[in-house]
C-alpha cells in the first residue's frame, strides 16, 4: 500500500481505504486518520494529526447540500452517504459503459467543539449467501415468500445491513415482487431485477421515519425493508404491514435473538406490552442474530459470522405471546426444526470446521463452559464412530 506524506483531500483517503481493504476510516481531531482493517483499527498512513481546521476541510469536500445546511442549522451529529468512482473505472467509462461506483456510509459528529467522522465503506457489489458464509437456513427464510416479520440483530458492525441487502438481492434476482426500502442511509444500490425496487432514503427522499412508514402500505409493496427499527413509531409500522399480508425485513441493534425480544418491549408502555407481545407472536417469522469473528487464515476470509436464529414454531410463538423469552435458547436447543440453532451451537461448529480458532470461540461465547462441553462431546462422539 502507497503511503501518503502529506494530509491527502477526501478522494485519496478513500482511495487509501479500498487498497487497505479497510472497512472503516476515523477522522478525529489530534490524531492521524485511522483505518480499521479486519476488525482491528490500525494506522498504515504516515500521515500528521488532524487539527479542527483539517477534519471540517476534509469532510466539506463529500457533504451533500442538505448535510452542510444541517450543520449550519447547528446539527450535532448527521448521516450521508458519498461515491467512489475507482480509477480502473474510469476509463470504462469514457467507454460509455457504466462506472462502478463504491459507497461509503458517513456518521459526522461533534466532539470536543470539532467535527469527528466515522465513513464505514460499503461493498459495491451485493455478496452471496456463500460469501458471506451464512448458514443454509438464512437463504431458506429469505425464500419464503409468504408475509410476515424478519428481524436481522447484532451489535454495531455484525453485518446487519449486509445480510438484509444479500436477502433482498436473492429475492429481487428470483421472484416478481414489489420491493420498497426505507434506509438511514441507503448502502446498496438493489438493481431492479426480476423485481421492481424502490429505494427511500432519509432526509434526501423523505424526511423522516414516521412520513415514510405512513404511506409505504400505499405503494402497493410486496417486500418492505425498514432500516432499523428504532423506536415505537418503526416498531408498530413493522408489525402492522407484516399482520397485513408484506413481508417486512428489520434490523435492531442487540446483541442476540431474546434481548432483542425484549428490547422491542421496552419502546411501549407497560400496560401496552401484553397487546405487543400477542401481535408478535403472530407476525414474526424468523429472528437472525449474528456476530463477526477474526476467521483462521486458511479460509481465505477476515471474519467469519456466528449466528443464533429463531425460527417461529407453535412453542415459539407461545414462549413470546407469554414474555418467556428466557425459555427460548432451550427450545432452540431441542428442536427438531431444521436451521434453528443457538450461538453455542453455532460457536461449536465453526471451531470443528476449522473456520475459527477455539480461542476466538471462547472470547465470544454466550457461555464458555457450555461451549467447551459442547465441542468435547461431539469429539467423543466421533472417536467412537471412527473407533479411535
Amino acid at each position: 500500500m502507497d503511503v501518503l506524506k502529506t494530509l491527502p483531500n477526501m478522494e485519496q483517503l478513500l482511495h487509501e481505504m479500498r487498497w487497505a481493504e479497510a472497512s472503516d476510516l476515523h477522522l478525529k481531531i489530534g490524531l492521524p486518520p485511522v483505518f480499521r482493517i479486519a476488525g482491528r483499527l490500525k494506522r498504515p498512513l504516515n500521515l500528521p494529526t488532524l487539527t479542527s481546521e483539517d477534519t471540517e476541510r476534509l469532510l466539506r469536500q463529500v457533504m451533500p447540500p442538505e448535510a452542510q445546511e444541517a450543520i449550519a442549522n447547528g446539527a450535532a451529529d448527521l448521516d450521508f452517504s458519498t461515491f467512489l468512482v475507482p480509477p480502473e473505472d474510469e476509463a470504462g467509462a469514457k467507454k460509455k459503459s457504466p462506472p462502478l461506483r463504491e459507497r461509503f456510509r458517513c456518521n459526522v459528529f461533534k466532539s470536543g467543539g470539532g467535527w469527528h467522522a466515522a465513513i464505514r465503506r460499503v461493498q459495491p457489489q451485493i455478496p452471496t449467501f456463500d460469501r458471506l458464509h451464512l448458514p443454509g437456513v438464512y437463504k431458506q427464510v429469505a425464500e419464503d415468500t409468504n408475509e410476515g416479520l424478519v428481524l436481522v440483530v447484532g451489535v454495531t458492525g455484525s453485518g446487519k445491513s449486509t445480510t438484509l441487502a444479500c436477502m433482498l438481492e436473492h429475492l429481487n434476482g428470483s421472484e416478481a415482487l414489489n420491493i420498497v426500502t426505507i434506509e438511514d442511509p441507503i448502502e446498496f444500490q438493489i438493481n431492479p431485477r426480476k423485481s421492481v425496487v424502490s429505494q427511500r432514503e432519509i432526509g434526501v427522499d423523505v424526511p423522516d421515519f414516521p412520513t415514510a412508514l405512513k404511506h409505504v402500505v400505499r405503494q402497493d409493496p410486496d417486500v418492505i425493508l425498514i432500516g432499523e427499527l428504532r423506536d415505537r413509531v418503526t416498531v408498530q409500522a413493522a408489525i402492522q404491514a407484516a399482520e397485513t399480508g408484506h413481508i417486512v425485513y428489520g434490523s435492531m441493534h442487540s446483541p442476540d435473538t431474546t434481548q432483542s425480544l425484549s428490547r422491542i418491549l421496552e419502546f411501549f408502555p407497560t400496560d401496552e406490552h401484553a397487546f405487543i407481545r400477542g401481535a408478535l407472536s403472530a407476525s414474526i417469522k424468523a429472528v437472525l442474530a449474528q456476530r463477526l469473528l477474526p476467521a483462521l487464515p486458511e479460509t481465505g476470509s477476515d471474519l467469519m459470522p456466528a449466528t443464533e436464529v429463531v425460527l417461529t414454531n407453535p412453542s415459539v410463538r407461545e414462549l413470546i405471546r407469554d414474555g418467556e423469552y428466557a425459555k427460548i435458547p432451550s427450545v432452540i436447543a431441542s428442536s427438531a426444526n431444521a436451521g434453528m440453532h443457538t450461538f453455542t451451537q453455532s460457536l461449536a461448529n465453526l471451531v470443528q470446521n476449522e473456520a475459527v480458532a477455539m480461542k476466538v470461540a471462547l472470547e465470544f461465547a454466550p457461555n464458555r463452559d457450555a461451549l467447551s462441553s459442547l465441542i468435547k462431546g461431539v469429539e467423543v462422539r466421533s472417536s467412537t464412530l471412527t473407533g479411535s
